[in-house]
Parts: structure tokens; C-alpha cells; sequence
């Protein structure tokens, strides 16, 4: 007698196969449920809302494919033109993927001008976010194809050079419905383009103009703004205090307020501003002035529902600690970096009223020392990020007071503390949800510190060793066992480091971000042990790493085409190699190439007429622009290419 089973799959229907694909947050998770089978994933077709693109040469089979999307991330594609959007426009029925899309990410896509961005805004009817941020060929033409966004909501504009005050006249004309602009370093535009925007964008709730040429005209225009509760004007050399006393007066709603490096603004000025609105925030004024005036300090004791008060490299007195301590019971974060007057007896008073400070910049506070760093981790319990570079009097004792009482720690910068040893980073023992770990210059810290955090440390991330030369392959088999979600490492000038240590961080399979600079003894077959593992690697740093030759480097082409950013100085790579590299990396964008001795004149031509097409940045010798062809130079410089000349 036979027995029938039913296959557990045609139990489960769409909706139930929707919601569970609805609860995988993880990328990689997603990627595994894709490939189970044709019905997973079929269903994620129908579910998937982002999308972001890494290779041109696949946008029209996946836009094809997932027809409900509602954010498509362009910004890393190597290259982006009119003829790639006409190609999708006539060959994918775009009134499917295009009628859901709601947030368009075409940052650096430098080849895009007028006539693709007027297709794609008239095919993508219903954009509410655009991002067209360091596109070096924007300009007001390119504007006036977004003008044609009428329900736009959201748009960023940094470092689009071409745009001025007619460029943003016509995009506030045809956008009326802006909340949220950016205009960071857009150069063109002056006091005429900010009132006229005032005048028409009367819904905006965020707008940056930092490192604009505008004066504190743009500012009276800006206090008209009702419903601003975010303003950044980081670096603008010509507003002064004039500016933010029209800014006492207006914007009724503003709650978040930057004026970092603005070098006309006085503590009087701030004072002004922060008397007008008691409902602030948020502050930042770093480097703005050369100290904290009492005026300031008894605007503070007003702002009751302070969160952010950020005040890098101002001289600060206890009385300012003390202010915030009794006033501010509810700030979060607190920046400090490079303050002349930060005491351990500053911040001690500071901690014992602000106990729910979850971030905490004491960068180059040199004064800093144990007793400051217990009070912190005694008070602060629920710590995220601590930043205490250059703090060269803490030793491990503090690390102890940090291990048992802040558990919750994601970021921790100890970089250049020399007093910390593999002893104290013992102690973090319990700290198991650190991120993030910056030791670069700690050199008292050696494989065994390692062996610690690998054991101590499973979520870590991001980890820096820079400079730290006792650091052996040893210690690099440890953190490859123990910190599997290891993504960015850094290793420049570990020197003890050799083959066998990369061949450990080829088991790093989430590794994306790799710095091995001045690693004199690892050669090509630690490279090709690495490289063939490591697959998602995005950023490789090999500069001075001599020993590795032609076959190294063609390991790396082979495998390795997921890069976007390398640098190659100092090494011994060939012309045919470098060619066969650079034309296998369809990805890369950002390359240094100089020092490159075994490379000639004739291989640089070759290479760089090869990769033009998508390369976005590259660093050559100086002595190149006289020997290059003007040809050459000038085909990098139309396709947007940035040449640094070193």
C-alpha cells in the first residue's frame, strides 16, 4: 500500500508566504529565501520595495522583475546616461516599475543629463524623494527636467556645482510642495535663489545651505519659513550675528539648529537665536567661537527638552557642566571634541544629572582620565557611543567601570590611548554588543587583546588596528573565528602580519572594507587566499605591499569584482595585469594608481581609455599630466572623472 504526501509547500498560500517573507530584515536572509525555490522567489518579486543596483547591465532584466517597487538606489551604479534610461523607458513597460516608485537615488550618476531626467521624471509620475547629490554635470538645465516633479517632497542636491539661482528658481516654481531640501555646497546659489525659495516652498521642514556664499539676507528670508524645524548652515563665512537675530524672530517651529565653523557667529549671536526658542533640540556650534560666554550659559538653563548640544573645540568652563546637569535632564548626546577646559571634574558634575547621555565626543580632551571615564559608566548606563581618542591618561581601569556597567555599548574609540593594553580590553568582557572599536595607535596591544575581543565581541563590525605592530596572524585567526560579522578592518602597518594572517580573513565572509597598507610581508599568495573567499569586498587599501606581484593582482581580478574603491600605490604591478584588472572590475569607481613603477606611459593610456566609461575618481603622479595625452585627459574630464594628482 502505498502512501501520498503532499508537498509541504502547496500548504502554505501567497498571503502566509508574503508575511514571512515580510518579517526577513537581513539582506543575505533575503538572498537565501530567493533562492530556495521559484515560488520564494516569485513571492519576493511581488513584496520587495528597495532595490538597489549594482550593475547597469542588470537593470532592465530586475526592473522587469520587481514591478512594486518603491525606492530604486542608482548612486552605485558605475555609470548612468540618457541612452541607459531611453533603453529601460522603451524595453520595460515602465508604467509597471515606475508607476509605485516614490524615492529615485541617482547621486554621482554624472553621465545623466537633461533629456534622461526629463524621461525619467515623466515616467515616474508619483516621486516624492529625489537624490541627485555630487552629479558634477547638474546643472540648471538638469533642474528645470526635476521642476517637472510636482509631488516631490524630498530633494538633494549637494555639490551640484552647475546650480544656481535660476536652477532652483525653476525647481521651487514646480516643486511647491517641498519639505525637505539640501543645497550643501551648491556654489551658485546666492541671497535672490533662498528668498525666492522662501517665498514658494512655504511647507519646508528641513533646509541645509551649508557652505553657501550667502549672507544674513538668505537668513531674514529663512525666519519667514513656519514649519522649518531643522536648519544646517555649517561653514557659510558671510552669515554673522545680524542673521540669527532674524532668526530669534521667525521660524516658529524650528527645533534642530547647526552654525558649525560659521566663523562671523559669536557666542552673542547663538545667544539671540537660542533666547527665541526655548522648544530647541537641538544644538551644534563647533568651532563657531572661541568660548562659552555666561550669556550662553544662561540662554541653556532655558532649553529644558535639549537633547543634542554639540560645542567642538570651544574653550568650556565647569559652569557650563554644571548648567547642563541641572537643566538638561534630557540630553542624550554631547559633543566635546578638541574643548580646552574639559576636566575630570567637569564631566563628573555633567554625568550626575544627565544620566541618560547615550553618546558622548571627548576626542583630544587630553585632560580626561580614569576618574571621569568611572563616573561616566557609572551614571550613563545606557551608553551607546563614546568617543575618547587621544584621552592619553585612561588606562584599562577605565575599560573595567565601562565592562560592568555599560552594556549596552555599540561604539567605542580608544584610537591613539596608548595607556590601554590587552588587559583592559579584558575587561569589556561583557560589552557583547560593541559594533564598532577603534584601537589604531594603541600599541600595547597585541594577539592576546585580540583573542579578548574575539571572545567577547560576536556583533562586531567595524574594527580598527592601525598602527598596532604587535598584531599577528595569530590574533587575526581569532577575530576570523570569533567576529563573523566582521565587515570593515583595518591593518595599515601592522607589520608582524603575513600570509598565514590573510589567508585567516578569507573566513571573514561578511568583509566589505579592507585596509592591508605597508603590510611588507604578505605576497601574492596571501592576496589570492583572501581574495578567493572574501567575496563581498567593496574598499581594498594595498599601498606599499611590494611583495606582491603580477599573479597576486590577477587573483584579485578575477575574484574580486565587487570593488569600488582601490588603492595600488607603491605596488609592483605590470602594464598587462593592471589592463586586465581594471578592465575586469566593472564596478570599481575610485582607484589610486600612483607610484606605479613597473607601469608605463603607453600602459596608463590603455588603462585609463578602458575604464573612463565608469571610473568616477582616480589619484595619478603628478609627472602624468605632462605625459598623458591631452586626449586622454580630456575623455576623463567629459565622462566627470576626477583626476587627483598626487
Amino acid at each position: 500500500m502505498s502512501t501520498r504526501y503532499t508537498p509541504i509547500l502547496s500548504l502554505l498560500t501567497e498571503d502566509l508566504l508574503i508575511q514571512v517573507n515580510e518579517k526577513l530584515v537581513q539582506d543575505s536572509d533575503r538572498k537565501k529565501w530567493r533562492l530556495i525555490c521559484k515560488e520564494f522567489h516569485r513571492v519576493d518579486s511581488l513584496t520587495r520595495k528597495t532595490l538597489r543596483v549594482l550593475h547597469v547591465e542588470f537593470l532592465l532584466a530586475l526592473l522587469k522583475n520587481y514591478t512594486n517597487l518603491h525606492t530604486l538606489d542608482l548612486s552605485v551604479c558605475p555609470r548612468i546616461e540618457d541612452g541607459t534610461i531611453s533603453l529601460l523607458l522603451h524595453h520595460v513597460d515602465h508604467s509597471i516599475w515606475a508607476r509605485n516608485l516614490k524615492c529615485l537615488n541617482l547621486s554621482r550618476a554624472n553621465g545623466l543629463k537633461f533629456a534622461g531626467l526629463e524621461m525619467l521624471v515623466g515616467a515616474c509620475k508619483g516621486l516624492e524623494s529625489v537624490d541627485v547629490s555630487y552629479c558634477c554635470g547638474f546643472g540648471d538645465r538638469e533642474a528645470a527636467a526635476i521642476s517637472g516633479c510636482e509631488g516631490l517632497r524630498e530633494l538633494r542636491m549637494d555639490k551640484c556645482l552647475g546650480v544656481g539661482d535660476v536652477g532652483l528658481a525653476k525647481i521651487v516654481v514646480g516643486c511647491g510642495r517641498l519639505e525637505r531640501l539640501s543645497l550643501k555646497w551648491c556654489m551658485e546659489i546666492s541671497d535672490l535663489g533662498v528668498e525666492l525659495l522662501c517665498k514658494k516652498c512655504l511647507e519646508l521642514k528641513f533646509l541645509d545651505v551649508s557652505y553657501l556664499k550667502v549672507t544674513s539676507e538668505s537668513l531674514r528670508s529663512i525666519a519667514s519659513l513656519p514649519k522649518l524645524e531643522d536648519l544646517a548652515m555649517v561653514g557659510c563665512p558671510y552669515v554673522n550675528d545680524v542673521g540669527l537675530q532674524f532668526l530669534e524672530i521667525g521660524c516658529p517651529s524650528l527645533q534642530k539648529i547647526d552654525v558649525a565653523r560659521c566663523d562671523c557667529v559669536s557666542s552673542s549671536g547663538l545667544s539671540s537665536l537660542i533666547g527665541g526658542h526655548s522648544g530647541l533640540l537641538h544644538i551644534d556650534a563647533g568651532h563657531c567661537f572661541s568660548e562659552v560666554s555666561p550669556t550662553i550659559v544662561k540662554c541653556i538653563q532655558k532649553l529644558k527638552n535639549l537633547n543634542t548640544i554639540i560645542i567642538d573645540g570651544i574653550r568650556v568652563s565647569e559652569t557650563i557642566f554644571q548648567t547642563i546637569s541641572s537643566t538638561c535632564n534630557s540630553l542624550i548626546e554631547i559633543g566635546l571634541s578638541k574643548c580646552e577646559g574639559v576636566t575630570n571634574m567637569g564631566i563628573i558634575k555633567l554625568v550626575s544629572g544627565c544620566v541618560n547621555l547615550k553618546i558622548i565626543n571627548l576626542t583630544c580632551c587630553r585632560s580626561i582620565a580614569n576618574a571621569a571615564i568611572s563616573a561616566i559608566a557609572n551614571s550613563c548606563r545606557n551608553l551607546l557611543c563614546l568617543k575618547l581618542e587621544s584621552c592619553n591618561m585612561i588606562t584599562g581601569k577605565s575599560l573595567e567601570q565601562l565592562g560592568l556597567h555599560c552594556l549596552l555599548l555599540e561604539v567605542l574609540d580608544l584610537t591613539d590611548c596608548c595607556g590601554i593594553n590587552d588587559r583592559g580590553l579584558e575587561r569589556l568582557y561583557r560589552c557583547s554588543r560593541i559594533l564598532c572599536l577603534k584601537l589604531g595607535l594603541c600599541t600595547n596591544i597585541s594577539d592576546k587583546g585580540l583573542f579578548y575581543i574575539a571572545s567577547s565581541c560576536p556583533e562586531l563590525q567595524d574594527l580598527d588596528l592601525y598602527r598596532c605592530q604587535n598584531i599577528g596572524d595569530d590574533g587575526l585567526a581569532a577575530l576570523s573565528s570569533g567576529c563573523k560579522k566582521l565587515r570593515k578592518l583595518n591593518l595599515s602597518y601592522c607589520v608582524e602580519v603575513t600570509d598565514k594572517g590573510t589567508k585567516s580573513l578569507g573566513y571573514l565572509e561578511e568583509l566589505s572594507d579592507l585596509e592591508l597598507r605597508g603590510l611588507d610581508k604578505i605576497t601574492s599568495v596571501g592576496l589570492t587566499a583572501l581574495v578567493t573567499r572574501c567575496k563581498r569586498l567593496i574598499y581594498l587599501d594595498l599601498k606599499h605591499c611590494e611583495k606582491i606581484d603580477d599573479s597576486g593582482f590577477q587573483a584579485l581580478a578575477y575574484y574580486s569584482r565587487n570593488l569600488r574603491q582601490l588603492n595600488l600605490s607603491y605596488c609592483a604591478i605590470t602594464d598587462m595585469t593592471l589592463c586586465m584588472l581594471m578592465g575586469n572590475m566593472t564596478r570599481l569607481q575610485d582607484v589610486d594608481l600612483v607610484h606605479l613603477t613597473n607601469v608605463t606611459v603607453e600602459g596608463f593610456e590603455l588603462v585609463l581609455r578602458a575604464c573612463c566609461v565608469r571610473i568616477k575618481k582616480i589619484k595619478l603622479v603628478a609627472a602624468l599630466s605632462f605625459l598623458l595625452s591631452s586626449e586622454v585627459q580630456g575623455i576623463l574630464h567629459a565622462r566627470g572623472c576626477k583626476i587627483r594628482w598626487d
